[in-house]
């Protein structure tokens, strides 16, 4: 049900973007919810910006003055490493959204950094933090303009003029510098004076 969420305190079998492995290490967070989408909901894709903005303000919240960042499409940095991911997968009308942050240590991954909190907060006293503030931020997102998500998400990102490589695949990766994105939350990338709209891949800044 719309609301409710799944808190684990552990999980075997954690899943990130492009089927990659969570690594789940304990006393980080991992928790989902469920949106139901419903006739005159902004378009489904641009929940991604309100999930993201829902997350960095809980942590905003639960531990005050931190270098957060948001990078597209669905990370939550702190400085230059990967604090927090945010997946979100749909079924027909219904759109899980989950979340994973590293609360109390960072798990190595492969070619990237992450940071954590170094447990300055637990998962059961983050939850109820997240949760408000997604609530909050979907109740804006269905009666707000899509622009008003883009712009606002864009306060708390990586500068335009960022120059970023995006990988759309294993294989195939692009290099340009960010332009925005589109009030669906599409990332545009600018090449050699055009502008590409990219709606899937990774970023590396």
């Amino acid at each position: 049900m719309e609301g409710d969420w799944l808190v684990a305190m552990t999980q075997e079998a954690g899943r990130g973007r492009q089927g990659r492995e969570w690594v789940s290490e304990a006393g980080n967070f991992f928790g989902s919810t469920l949106v139901r989408l419903g006739q005159g909901d902004p378009p489904p894709q641009s929940l991604s910006l309100a999930a993201g903005l829902a997350l960095i303000e809980a942590v905003d919240i639960a531990v005050p003055d931190q270098p957060l960042m948001l990078k597209w499409p669905n990370d939550l940095m702190l400085g230059t490493a990967k604090l927090a991911g945010i997946l979100l997968e749909r079924s027909a009308e219904r759109v899980v959204v989950g979340f994973g942050l590293n609360l109390a240590s960072a798990p190595k991954l492969e070619g990237r950094d992450a940071a954590a909190l170094n447990g300055a907060l637990l998962p059961q006293a983050f939850a109820p933090l997240l949760a408000g503030s997604f609530a909050r931020m979907l109740t804006l997102w269905r009666s707000s303009t899509p622009d008003v998500f883009s712009r606002a998400w864009l306060a708390r990102a990586h500068p335009i003029g960022t120059r970023l490589t995006v990988h759309s695949s294993s294989e195939e990766k692009v290099n340009g510098i960010f332009d925005g994105i589109e009030p669906d939350g599409a990332l545009r990338l600018r090449r050699n004076g055009d502008v590409d709209v990219i709606r899937a891949g990774d970023v590396e800044l």
